[in-house]
């Protein structure tokens, strides 16, 4: 029988010798995380009521403690909520309080962030990593392996999306899930351990713990290859490089602009002079992925994927240029109101898309097997995804007629001007030519009277200076750039807001609208861009309510 839960797969390795994680310049063997996490399940089982769920909230960065704390869960059967450190006040209260957590683990630094706060945890179940009654508690507790079998079906991780629309939804993760993932991954990568003399493979993920790249993608993976995980407290876009040399990493796993911020470093002569064979994740460029491999020699396996799991979209050397990739014949682009599938794009004499009303669609899974198993207490939304026998994505596509799939953004991206709708994807897509763009966000903010307008928010590379007149003409030779895309709103910023994925915070660009930092913009369709002055500001403000 094979290892089916993640405690299986601990119990395995628990009195193994060969490396199970490294941090900065400490190591631990798979032996001593089964032993920190055996006094683990001891100081949690000294604390929790019998009569609640056994949910400990995590809130912590990527420090020994947390990964101590998700194999405890492991090898008990208790639940791990990974607390996303990037919230603040209620929001953040909440995330604790609707996933029933017990415990709280936190560092010296995050403490003040939940004092004060409802969050359903008593000061004295608040538990502070490098504190003395911490310490008092670890040392007080027996580190043998608890004898408690775990099933596929127990609950092992609640893991928030990255709420870009709204407050997270707690994703439901089982213990068989998470161990047949990383399975998964392990087989695709071809992890191995090593032997005849031979080094092994190192898995480096500088993404948080809360976050599912790093846990899937890295540990999940690791653990199942019986290879070391390599991290970080704080991802650091410099510091990659040096620790994937220190380590002797092999594997590098990411989501979002994790890439775009490696390749914002300086190039150096050397960078193709490292162990990293592989990086996998999802939702890079493809001009991304490009110069990554190229910059530093190694291959770059990106993927459509989600939190929620279900539906994978593969890359493929020979798709056009723009496209998502391809997909089983059961995922199909469906018209959110009729249920039926979508027509293929069809594209203008300048190559144009010329029917999105028509061609975008939601990405569903019409034959679901295995993965997404809910919302925690959250029916409604888990409804929403599975309807009729089909996982709806949320996120929105369109097909050619050669079957490419094509990314057209989530389904709260829409923008709607002077009647038509489209998608901020294409438009970014467009925007994202440009030489000195290194990254860029597209969204709708509100028009006079009614309808939307185009905002694009934009990141420059180093050393690169914004020109408005250039931008226009930029703008005027892209032939697939339709007249009502072309933004009214720009701003240009050294950064983009980013969540704790590493996504564009969106949600908070819509929010801020034409408010903050350097923003041009046309008071009339089909002007040039000009800044906006504070009498502009004064009599745009009404639209923002």
């Amino acid at each position: 029988m094979g290892l089916t839960t993640v405690g299986d797969l601990l119990r395995e390795r628990s009195d193994s010798d060969a490396v199970a994680l490294l941090i900065g310049d400490e190591r631990w063997t798979f032996r001593q995380l089964a032993d920190e996490a055996s006094r683990r399940v001891a100081v949690f089982e000294s604390l929790r009521d019998e009569d609640r769920p056994p949910h400990v909230g995590v809130l912590l960065d990527n420090v020994p403690d947390y990964l101590f704390w998700l194999a405890a869960a492991a090898l008990s059967g208790s639940v791990v909520v990974g607390i996303n450190a990037t919230y603040r006040g209620d929001a953040l209260a909440q995330l604790v309080r609707h996933t029933d957590c017990q415990v709280l683990v936190t560092s010296p630094e995050y403490r003040p962030l939940v004092e004060g706060l409802d969050t359903g945890v008593s000061a004295e179940r608040t538990l502070v990593v490098g504190s003395d009654e911490y310490a008092a508690l670890l040392a007080a507790a027996p580190a043998g392996v608890p004898d408690r079998p775990v099933a596929e079906d127990d609950l092992f991780l609640l893991i928030f999306t990255s709420g870009s629309t709204g407050l997270p939804k707690a994703v439901r993760c089982t213990q068989g899930r998470f161990a047949r993932t990383g399975g998964h991954v392990a087989r695709v990568a071809g992890l191995s351990a090593g032997g005849d003399g031979t080094t092994g493979d190192v898995v480096y993920s500088p993404l948080p713990f809360f976050h599912s790249s790093s846990l899937f993608t890295g540990w999940s993976a690791a653990l199942n290859a019986a290879v070391p995980l390599a991290t970080r407290p704080k991802f650091s876009a410099s510091g990659t490089l040096p620790d994937v040399r220190r380590f002797g990493a092999t594997m590098l796993t990411y989501t979002g602009k994790v890439l775009n911020y490696i390749l914002a470093t300086p190039e150096q002569a050397g960078d193709a002079d490292n162990p990293l064979r592989l990086a996998i994740g999802n939702e890079a460029s493809a001009r991304d992925i490009r110069e990554f491999a190229r910059r530093y020699g190694s291959t770059v396996r990106d993927s459509y994927g989600s939190t929620e799991g279900i539906i994978i979209i593969r890359r493929d050397p020979s798709m056009p240029d723009g496209a998502l990739g391809t997909a089983d014949p059961t995922v199909k682009v469906l018209d959110p109101d009729t249920g039926l599938e979508c027509p293929p794009v069809v594209l203008d004499a300048q190559g144009r898309p010329a029917n999105l009303d028509e061609a975008v669609g939601e990405i569903v899974e019409t034959a679901p097997a295995s993965g997404f198993e809910g919302y925690y207490k959250n029916e409604h939304a888990t409804r929403a995804r599975f309807r009729a026998g089909a996982y709806w994505s949320g996120d929105l596509a369109y097909r050619d007629a050669d079957g490419w799939l094509y990314f057209a953004g989530r389904s709260n991206e829409w923008l709607r001007v002077d009647g038509e709708n489209f998608a901020a994807a294409p438009v970014e897509a467009i925007l994202a030519r440009h030489p000195d763009v290194r990254s860029v966000a597209v969204y709708a903010v509100p028009d006079d009277p009614v309808g939307d307008r185009v905002m694009a928010a934009i990141e420059l590379r180093a050393g690169a200076g914004f020109d408005p007149a250039a931008f226009d003409a930029f703008l005027a030779e892209q032939p697939d750039l339709g007249p009502k895309w072309v933004p009214a709103f720009v701003r240009v910023t050294d950064e983009l807001p980013k969540l704790a994925s590493m996504k564009i915070d969106k949600r908070g660009l819509r929010r801020d609208a034409w408010r903050p930092g350097q923003v041009l913009w046309r008071p009339g369709k089909g002007e040039s861009l000009r800044p906006l002055d504070t009498a502009d500001r004064a009599r745009l403000e009404p639209l923002l309510g």
